[in-house]
């Protein structure tokens, strides 16, 4: 009966090694990055990299290198220190790239019909029930929207829904913001006039993440909310007019918002993609478009593209209608989701949303932490 020949020994090079991995393939690690990430680098309890390899006076190498029960083992000249990288681990580093994050979850597009399905959750499961708040989470990262549904009517139940996925973000408006109508009003939401689709805050350099409006009351005529998956428009744009989609990718334009106590100015993308090319969301806010600047020849392809993007988001195939009540909190991918809001008749009844943000990445953050899949996880 034959038997299968023992893989080669690692072989040591000028600036990196060649070890074979599960499979049977050869693959090379460059010296430095192995060192670096040897498991004592890191510290255990806070677990942060304390090795310095600015401290090296020469570049790291290996003296000898094997492989002793599915493990690759150095031993590094000078120091003499000793290394062992799991083969496994080290199969998951041999391809260039962002190593897999779980976070990032396929987006289910949806349209203006996707009301009737929108994911809720009562707001005493999602506090107390850690399967309840995943899958929050979850809707959130996928479809970009949720409802929360029986929200205690106080100013703290909105805190401690923000603080369930990170913590309230301050903008230039401050922590929170009250969408009610206001005597002096510094935003078209402080009015009873329409609201145009818009993302929010664009006029920052690092627009809030995630969005929550919590509806204290509505007993006016109108006012009804219109929300939109930007994700789900663009994504139609590049299937349409991929010139256009890509003029909007690459193209920054300013943003600004300037009152009596704040002059802030901003550019973003109006397509935004990830690291893999696929579509992470849209920035659009007419009512916070500054002049564009760009050379005048450039817009006579440019403003066609960002029209025809804008026009297709106001689509009737793309726009949810739905009219918000009392009691629920909508919270929404401020990347993602496009919003606006009818006009109202003001004298007709109460209309008041209490409103705050929390980022992204305390979202994904949480998400890795419920799913168990975090680097760290067991």
């Amino acid at each position: 009966m034959a038997t299968l020949a023992a893989p080669p020994p690692p072989a040591l090079l000028d600036r990196g090694l060649e070890v074979t991995l599960d499979g049977g393939a050869r693959h090379y690690f460059n010296y430095y990055w192995l060192r670096d990430n040897c498991a004592t680098s890191f510290d255990p309890e806070t677990r942060e990299r304390v090795y310095d390899i600015f401290a090296e006076d020469t570049p790291p190498r290996a003296t000898r290198a094997s492989v002793i029960d599915d493990a690759l083992v150095i031993e590094w000249a000078g120091s003499g220190h000793r290394s062992t990288y799991p083969l496994a681990w080290l199969g998951a580093h041999a391809v260039a790239g962002p190593r897999p994050d779980p976070a990032v979850l396929p987006r289910e597009y949806w349209y203006a019909d996707h009301y009737p399905a929108i994911a809720r959750f009562a707001f005493d499961a999602v506090s107390t029930d850690r399967a309840t708040l995943k899958d929050w989470v979850h809707a959130l990262l996928t479809q970009g929207v949720a409802i929360l549904t029986h929200m205690p009517d106080s100013d703290q139940g909105l805190t401690d829904a923000a603080n369930l996925i990170g913590f309230p973000r301050p903008t230039f408006f401050g922590a929170y913001f009250d969408v009610r109508l206001h005597i002096d009003p510094d935003n078209l939401a402080y009015t009873a006039k329409a609201l145009e689709l818009h993302t929010d805050v664009p006029a920052e350099d690092l627009p809030p993440g995630v969005q929550f409006l919590h509806c204290r009351r509505n007993s006016v005529d109108g006012g009804e909310s219109l929300f939109v998956d930007g994700a789900a428009v663009a994504a139609e744009l590049r299937r349409t007019h991929p010139e256009d989609f890509r003029l909007l990718c690459e193209t920054t334009v300013p943003f600004y918002n300037e009152h009596d106590a704040y002059d802030m100015r901003a550019r973003q993308r109006v397509i935004e993609l990830d690291d893999h090319g696929d579509i992470a969301g849209v920035t659009m806010s007419q009512h916070m478009a500054d002049v564009f600047d760009h050379d005048q020849r450039f817009l006579d392809a440019y403003y066609p593209a960002f029209c025809r993007f804008g026009r297709l988001l106001q689509d009737p195939r793309f726009v949810m209608r739905f009219r918000l009540n009392a009691g629920e909190c909508i919270v929404f991918d401020n990347h993602r989701v496009v919003h606006a809001r009818s006009a109202f008749v003001a004298e007709s009844g109460e209309r008041y949303l209490r409103g705050t943000y929390t980022d992204r990445g305390e979202l994904r953050s949480r998400w890795r932490k419920l799913s168990g899949e975090g680097r760290f996880s067991a």
